[in-house]
């Protein structure tokens, strides 16, 4: 029999990390009503290096913690996306590591614009599913550190 790890309560909202984008304690909303997680990011551009496509990119925005520096990655790719108003729209998914509560998690993420949502970052479903319980009445429950001021 395989060992299983104890799922961790998380609550409605929690403080993520993207340790390979260099983005801490980013504030993310948790939301089990979408299915993918989507970072928002601006300045989405394909540009040629060595023959190859890159796909350069600018995480958060400009009130946000975290590099304002541009980001390139090689592997990425496009995929048809539900928006929260039930539009399909093309988005660029890329692969990257998640820190959120006591575990680091690989996985697969959008590409956004979400400068009018409430959060820069939204935790869908597919990431959560065998690993955490919601609970909706609390917040930070994964884990309680809170952003440094500048």
């Amino acid at each position: 029999m395989a060992y299983k790890k104890p799922k961790q309560f998380l609550g409605k909202r929690e403080y993520i990390d993207f340790p390979d984008l260099g983005l801490i304690n980013v504030d993310a909303k948790i939301d089990t009503g979408a299915y993918t997680t989507a970072l928002h990011c601006h300045n989405i551009l394909i540009r040629k290096s060595g023959g190859k496509e890159v796909l350069c990119f600018v995480p958060l925005g400009k009130d946000d913690p975290g590099p304002k520096a541009e980001v390139c990655i090689t592997e990425f790719w496009t995929k048809n996306v539900k928006n929260s108003f039930g539009d399909s729209e093309e988005r660029y998914m890329i692969r990257t590591r998640i820190k959120i509560g006591r575990r680091t998690i690989n996985s697969v993420i959008s590409l956004s614009d979400r400068r009018s949502m409430r959060y820069p970052v939204l935790i869908g479903r597919k990431l959560l599913k065998k690993r955490f319980l919601v609970d909706v009445e609390h917040e930070h429950l994964g884990r309680s550190v809170k952003p440094k001021k500048k």
